[in-house]
């Protein structure tokens, strides 16, 4: 099944304008950074210090929902046929350059090419068919379990030190 262009340009519209797209292989959905390259989504992970994308694997297929970037409700979602780049290969060397302009606190930055080629896997999400309707509900999830944690007990000293900051600023 092929797409029409109407839906083909909604697809990249969606997918240019949002900074992740949420994908769903065979395992848990993920939110993924990602780049939109030669009418496909682009998305680099599985090696260390990347993002991971568990139940992705060359040849099969996934969902992909794109959401809005100022709202975060779902524009579009379509099913993708999968594919791994060759590292070197000329698709790769593309896709790559895309993702390095898009890839945000790297240690490495200056080598972080030749590190993705070594150690991670690069894929091709090609959209191949638009859902016919979204689904529906919020299709809410409870997170997945993660060693990192943003919520910690607050500082006991923190209270009287944002006091005398109010003070200072009145005197």
């Amino acid at each position: 099944m092929t797409l029409s262009t109407l839906e083909l340009a909604l697809v990249e519209e969606a997918a240019k304008k949002s900074g992740l797209v949420w994908v769903r292989g065979s395992g848990p959905d993920r939110a993924l950074w990602h780049a939109w390259v030669d009418g496909a989504v682009h998305v680099l992970g599985d090696g260390p210090g990347e993002q991971p994308f568990p139940g992705l694997s060359d040849g099969g297929t996934a969902e992909v929902t794109v959401r809005s970037k100022d709202k975060g409700g779902r524009l579009v979602a379509w099913t993708a046929s999968v594919t791994e780049l060759a590292p070197a290969s000329e698709a790769w060397e593309t896709a790559a350059a895309e993702l390095k302009g898009k890839r945000l606190n790297a240690p490495d930055s200056e080598e972080m090419t030749a590190r993705w080629a070594r150690e991670c896997r690069l894929l091709r999400l090609e959209p191949v068919a638009v859902a016919a309707a979204l689904p529906e509900g919020s299709l809410a999830a409870a997170p997945l379990p993660s060693p990192a944690v943003t919520r910690r007990p607050v500082p006991a000293a923190l209270p009287k030190l944002l006091l005398k900051r109010k003070r200072a600023k009145k005197g």
